[in-house]
């Protein structure tokens, strides 16, 4: 197995930043510094990061109920609490992408490196949906320019499922995973986001998990995330408005 990909099995971190961690010179095969992801190791070649063992372990994918407040970070330095600690593992688990501290909702911790890059690399546009309330009722022309894409500092965006729920409540379906992209969209047609949750990665629904809780995925579960379907998940298709 390639060494990245073995780093990556082993929980140390997503296969592109397990790429990373080797080129800076921070892992060792049998006391020697590798500085190539694509060595070929296995269990017995004594691989190590920053001088411990890393081996394959058990890996597990998290679905967790952010609350506000909660980062979405492995550890934080400061005063407030990160989303690891929502989930009862022993296992090395990271986030699958973010959510600011101010968003509540839906979001995925895992060990396994190879899923994370699946869930995240913008290739697979992988589609997440939030639940969206704006300072102002939209109307029928903004949701229009939210679905056909807007214009962002960092480029256009790609065409977007869009839904009336409320007077000020939208559902919005992305496949990107931009900086604060939901809440840059609805400025970007003179709206403001006050609440957003987001309620669905790929087939994973939050469904009534409350806040602040955490359900470990079946091997199912797990199965389906791994066998979503790509860029023909999120076609951007003109939903009726009726009903980030």
């Amino acid at each position: 197995m390639r060494l990245a990909r073995y780093l990556a099995h082993g929980g140390v971190a997503s296969r592109r930043a397990a790429e990373e961690v080797i080129r800076a010179g921070r892992v060792t095969i049998a006391g020697q510094v590798v500085t190539d992801p694509a060595r070929d190791v296995d269990e017995k070649s004594g691989v190590e990061v920053d001088g411990r063992p890393v081996a394959p372990e058990e890996r597990e994918v998290w679905a967790v109920h952010k609350p506000a407040g909660v980062v979405s970070t492995a550890r934080e330095p400061g005063g407030r609490r990160a989303v690891t600690e929502l989930v009862p593992s022993e296992r090395r688990l990271y986030p699958v992408g973010r959510l600011d501290a101010d968003s509540t909702g839906l979001i995925l911790l895992t060990n396994d490196g190879e899923l994370a890059n699946r869930l995240t690399h913008p290739r697979y546009e992988v589609p997440k949906t939030y639940a969206v309330r704006l300072e102002r009722a939209p109307s029928g022309g903004d949701l229009e320019r939210l679905r056909g894409g807007v214009g962002l500092e960092d480029g256009p965006t790609a065409p977007a499922q869009v839904k009336r729920v409320g007077e000020r409540e939208i559902e919005i379906t992305i496949s990107e995973g931009r900086n604060r992209q939901v809440r840059r969209m609805a400025e970007a047609v003179g709206n403001r986001v006050e609440a957003l949750r987001r309620t669905r990665i790929g087939s994973v629904d939050l469904g009534d998990l409350e806040s602040g809780r955490s359900r470990r995925l079946s091997a199912e579960e797990v199965s389906a995330l791994r066998a979503f379907p790509g860029p023909d998940a999120a076609t951007g298709t003109l939903w009726e408005d009726s009903a980030p």
